[in-house]
């Protein structure tokens, strides 16, 4: 997604966390809600900005940018490789990104005073993985997550919080039918863990490549509305 419609605020760094991030404009006089967005491998915070359109009006819309350079306007959260097997990831780095994350909602929460109940975390690929982790290891900080185009890590399982815990958790699971990047197998293995740890969870497929299509950032937006 792109910028050519979100207004975004200045770029500043969370202390607890030491993640920098950005809000979108305007930011609600007391908000209700909150949505943390996490880009994917290479991007940038301001290229989920566009996600924000349709939200509740009470909602605080945070763009958080990862913590590894790889290039000019070019972030991470974890670095990785590609192999004949399946891709190989830097898992300390990982470790670290969802441990500053954790800080960074709890942050927020306490900052702007949102509960849990009405805190959701979601992310395009790289950033749907750590979404996914933040979520499946502290469920108690969120209402829900959103994969999108991504999957769960399987460096995950040591950190999962118990069944009795994930019970509250909901999810949603999009995924291109025709992903080059992360096929489409990923969506199915996610579904399946998801559905193994007794996370409610949608699991949606479209006929699109490694991307957010607009049916996509429709159905994000009214699953977002129905848990919070």
């Amino acid at each position: 997604m792109n910028t050519t419609l979100a207004s975004v605020s200045d770029l500043h760094t969370d202390a607890p966390s030491g993640l920098s991030l950005r809000l979108v404009q305007p930011t609600p006089a007391q908000p209700q809600r909150l949505v943390i967005l996490l880009h994917g491998l290479g991007s940038r915070e301001t290229d989920l900005a566009d996600l924000a359109h349709g939200m509740a009006p009470d909602t605080l819309v945070a763009l958080v940018r990862g913590p590894i350079t790889l290039g000019p306007g070019q972030f991470a959260w974890f670095r990785l490789s590609f192999t004949g097997s399946g891709p190989v990831i830097d898992a300390e780095a990982a470790e670290h990104s969802r441990l500053a994350l954790i800080k960074l909602v709890q942050q927020l929460q306490r900052q702007y005073g949102i509960t849990a109940a009405r805190t959701v975390i979601a992310g395009f690929s790289q950033g749907g993985i750590l979404s996914a982790s933040v979520a499946l290891s502290q469920p108690a900080l969120v209402a829900g997550f959103g994969l999108l185009s991504g999957r769960i890590l399987t460096e995950l399982a040591p950190h999962l919080a118990s069944p009795e815990q994930l019970t509250q958790l909901r999810a949603f699971v999009s995924h291109g039918q025709l992903d080059p990047t992360l096929p489409v197998a990923w969506a199915h293995r996610s579904d399946e863990l998801l559905t193994t740890l007794g996370v409610q969870h949608e699991l949606r497929l479209y006929p699109i490549g490694h991307g957010i299509s607009p049916a996509v950032h429709a159905d994000f937006l009214a699953w977002l509305a129905s848990i919070m």
